[in-house]
């Protein structure tokens, strides 16, 4: 059984570093690739002098082409399993041997490990997807919300460290590249589900995860994560687009969530940094792209 881990790395270098020490498993890894999106911090020199790593440099086309390119990578050079993070998450030396002990189930097409942070559970799994509903939430039962002790299927994990068999690749393809950053995680497990393969959170499996922001302040965190919530806003519109049950859902469920964002710019732009009027066409037109399904890399003007 021949396994790949698919690391995705922007600007990172030092967690970097780490990640790339996690992953020295009890279990050996047969190869390790790290896809470089176009970082400029002096990651690409260090990647070049690494003899036990494949590398592949490319332009900064997100997490999800970055994954697209790695988890592509893997499957043309025969990986059994992929085994999927960015670069902030470091796996615990046994995370892979306590995935290796559900693999046997052929229903099983991901298993998804148990993330922490500072010691917390760090979880955004879900059990259901709700298509129905424009009024509540596309996700459905999220385990942070319940005391989960042993191994349980959901439907929906983050690309922080899913095991991806084979054959999930062999029946859905790749994930979705034109996404950028945001939801492709969501959209490629929802594919695998909706293609009948079941997604295991396996908590003995732990992983812990980098905490960004600690003493930002809401204005400047938000200052800062400006640029993600138009992805967010987008493709969050177009999974719903995509993939709802009914008008209320294909239409409503984005234009409430994005109205909420304009409101919060509009009632903060004249006394904090974290929004500014001119935002608000920027978030309608997020929006729009959804609805459009019109992906790809944003032009912020």
């Amino acid at each position: 059984m021949k396994i790949f881990a698919v690391v995705v790395t922007f600007n990172r270098r030092e967690l970097l570093k780490r990640g790339i020490a996690s992953l020295h498993q009890n279990r050996a890894i047969d190869t390790i690739v790290v896809v470089n999106n176009g970082s400029t911090d002096g990651t690409k020199e260090w990647l070049d002098s690494q003899k036990d790593l494949t590398v592949i440099h490319q332009q900064n086309v997100g997490g999800s082409g970055g994954f697209y390119t790695g988890i592509e990578f893997a499957y043309n050079n025969g990986a059994d399993w992929i085994w999927c993070m960015d670069d902030d998450v470091y796996p615990r030396a046994d995370c892979l041997d306590n995935l290796l002990k559900h693999i046997d189930n052929p229903e099983i097409g991901i298993l998804a490990p148990r993330r922490l942070m500072e010691g917390n559970i760090f979880c955004h799994d879900f059990q259901e997807y709700n298509l129905t509903n424009p009024f509540a939430s596309m996700y459905v039962g999220k385990l942070n919300k319940m005391e989960i002790n042993g191994p349980t299927f959901v439907k929906g994990t983050a690309f922080e460290g899913p095991f991806i068999s084979r054959k999930v690749v062999s029946s859905i393809g790749l994930p979705n590249r034109e996404l950028f950053i945001f939801c492709d995680d969501t959209d490629y497990c929802l594919r695998a589900t909706l293609a009948g393969f079941k997604i295991l959170y396996v908590p003995e499996a732990l992983m812990d995860k980098e905490k960004f922001f600690n003493n930002d302040s809401w204005s400047e965190r938000n200052r800062k994560k400006k640029w993600k919530r138009i992805y967010q806003i987008r493709n969050s519109t177009y999974l719903n687009h995509h993939y709802g049950k009914n008008w209320g859902v294909r239409y409503l469920r984005g234009f409430i969530g994005v109205c909420g964002y304009i409101l919060t710019a509009a009632i903060t732009a004249p006394f904090t940094k974290g929004w500014d009027y001119n935002d608000i066409p920027k978030l309608w037109r997020a929006y729009c792209d959804g609805i459009k399904e019109k992906l790809g890399i944003v032009k912020f003007e």
